[in-house]
């Protein structure tokens, strides 16, 4: 059998309601389906699928993550991604310290023991707020990418690695093993 993989840092609950908060002040459109409050979060690794027997080995495989330092974040933007010229994601952006490049870079050499690929796009910090299947209208997208607001800091002490289940409604996430991150010292 096989298991569907990522590994997510973990948002804070107040950045994700400042998030919501900022998002339904541009569209609060009910129609939309936008992600739930507890499925945002910053994917950092997506494995992809794994069979069953090395879920285990994974998870302490990346034990080492509890050696780094707490990341520093801040949310500053929104914007999206696109497929033929047509917007298919909306994301909140965000810029972090450069030790999670780092640690990402770690990740990727770690699990390429177990036959994970390495991802070769630049690695662009992001958060899914929805998946757009039809056409919104420009108006729709000129709102958000021209939406300005201070940006949101924050630090974030906690990684997981997650399983993804896809279901006729939508995926679902389960935590697999949540790794604490060290705290700074102030």
């Amino acid at each position: 059998m096989k298991n569907r993989l990522f590994v997510s840092l973990n948002l804070p609950e107040s950045v994700t309601d400042k998030i919501i908060a900022l998002r339904d002040s541009i569209s609060a459109d009910e129609k939309l389906k936008w992600e739930p409050k507890e499925k945002l979060h910053l994917t950092i690794k997506f494995i992809g699928d794994v069979d069953s027997e090395l879920v285990s080995k994974i998870s302490d495989e990346l034990m080492f993550v509890e050696d780094y330092n707490s990341i520093n974040c801040s949310f500053t933007k929104f914007g999206f991604f696109y497929r033929d010229n047509k917007p298919t994601i909306l994301w909140a952006g965000l810029e972090t310290d450069i030790s999670l490049f780092g640690l990402i870079d770690v990740i990727n050499v770690r699990l390429q023991k177990f036959s994970i690929v390495v991802d070769k796009n630049k690695f662009k910090p992001h958060v899914t707020l929805l998946r757009i299947k039809n056409d919104l209208g420009i108006d729709f997208v000129n709102n958000f990418k021209n939406f300005t607001f201070t940006p949101i800091d924050f630090s974030t002490n906690s990684i997981s690695l997650y399983k993804s289940e896809l279901h006729k409604d939508g995926s679902k996430y389960f935590e697999i093993k949540n790794y604490k991150l060290k705290k700074l010292e102030k």
